[in-house]
């Protein structure tokens, strides 16, 4: 297989439209580009730039050409193998044009087409038809956010913002107004003279003399009527609005029992770390709540809650219990949208996991809009899942999914924060 690596410079964005117009055509395929690099990468790496191969085969398109198939008269000049009348054999295969062909045993082969992402690039393909289900803007964020918007047009301000068009249309409307009338006797009389004689017309004929009088006149005031004036002069204003923007907060759960071996641990974090991600780049004022647990829970900050190394036995329900202690706490419902992403194996204490699907239906559900479950497990599904399939059932803000290895985690995320099609008209 041979790589066709394009190592084109692209000094000051030159061609970023050409970029932009490739990126738009091959989406699909840079999507799945995209997802299957993430699966590779070391978690400090899941956010960087990357050099992304399509199969060349998916950049074919169809094109008009002369084939070989009809019918057809054609001439050809005789040599010493062939005379007039031979009939020559039509040659086989589709002819020209194909490529990609490599010389393997099997003489099939395809040429991989690869490029750079930028980082920019890569989350905006990463992330693409995501958002949080059913955000309402519920009202201002605590801490104001304000925007700058344009507000017309004012007669003082800073070069920079000068309004060069609508000066001259200022300027243009002033000049009519004030040398029009006079312009317009002007022509008159240009024309009155023109009929005596024009430049040859008697200087000492009182009419003539007096339209040249009444010319001059005419001249100097039209001259007085400058080309620009300060009266002229216009501004962009720009003025700070309120924005009203979502307040959301995201809870993120995560097990780390003893169950939760390395692996295992390694998917949660992948998860997570994606998640904040997504949060981080679509939306300006979200704050996120990190709680770990294991038989007892608590919320922690980032860095602890990505690298902290503290485990224990199981109890799920500690940390649903902190999770709704912190929302009646800190999270009002008529003033937040409130989020719950929670990762574990689901090896949970038998007798624990009906009390979790009691605090769901009962506290936690009705509290937040949306609610997301993923369990690390390559086995068959635990008693914790049971137990929240059930509850699934009755509230259906509550989701699930299931991940077995780093493949999984980025189709799973997509599964539980897709776009919906009422959001996707809105956006």
């Amino acid at each position: 297989m041979a790589d066709i690596i394009d190592r084109r410079e692209n000094p000051r964005h030159k061609s970023a439209i050409n970029q932009q117009r490739f990126l738009r055509r091959y989406r699909a395929q840079v999507r799945e580009a995209v997802a299957h690099a993430i699966a590779g990468r070391k978690i400090a790496e899941a956010d960087r730039d990357a050099s992304i191969s399509i199969p060349a085969r998916d950049l074919n398109e169809p094109v008009f050409s002369h084939g070989v198939g009809g019918r057809r008269q054609i001439i050809l000049p005789g040599n010493r193998e062939y005379v007039t009348g031979d009939a020559i054999q039509r040659p086989q295969g589709r002819g020209g044009g194909a490529g990609g062909s490599g010389a393997s045993d099997d003489a099939e082969g395809e040429d991989s087409f690869r490029f750079r992402l930028s980082r920019e690039e890569f989350l905006d393909f990463f992330f693409e038809d995501m958002a949080l289900p059913d955000l309402v803007k519920t009202q201002l964020t605590a801490i104001p956010h304000q925007r700058r918007v344009r507000a017309g047009y004012r007669t003082d301000g800073t070069p920079s913002s000068l309004a060069v068009v609508r000066t001259m249309r200022e300027s243009l409307a002033r000049r009519i107004a004030f040398a029009g009338p006079a312009l317009a006797r002007l022509r008159e009389v240009d024309e009155a003279l023109e009929a005596l004689g024009g430049e040859d017309a008697d200087a000492d004929d009182p009419r003539v003399a007096e339209l040249l009088r009444e010319r001059e006149a005419l001249r100097a005031k039209v001259s007085r009527v400058p080309f620009i004036d300060t009266f002229d002069l216009r501004y962009r204003n720009r003025i700070t609005q309120p924005l009203p923007i979502a307040q959301a907060v995201m809870f993120c759960v995560m097990d780390v029992s003893g169950s939760m071996d390395e692996s295992r641990k390694d998917l949660a974090k992948r998860f997570f770390i994606l998640l904040h991600l997504f949060l981080k780049r679509h939306y300006d004022r979200i704050e996120i709540v990190f709680i770990r647990h294991h038989t007892a829970a608590k919320v922690v900050d980032e860095e602890e809650f990505f690298h902290s190394t503290e485990s224990g036995g199981t109890r799920v329900s500690s940390a649903l219990e902190m999770t709704i202690d912190v929302i009646k706490e800190n999270f009002p419902r008529d003033r937040w949208n409130i989020y719950v992403a929670q990762a574990s194996d689901g090896d949970n204490i038998e007798s624990d996991s009906p009390h979790c699907r009691d605090l769901l239906l009962a506290e936690l559900l009705p509290m937040v809009q949306y609610m997301a479950y993923v369990e690390i497990t390559t086995g068959e599904p635990q008693n914790l899942w049971v137990h929240y399939e059930q509850a699934r059932a009755a509230r259906p803000n509550l989701a699930l999914g299931r991940i077995r290895d780093r493949g999984d985690i980025y189709p799973v995320l997509r599964e539980l924060f897709a776009k919906k099609d009422k959001e996707r008209t809105a956006a």
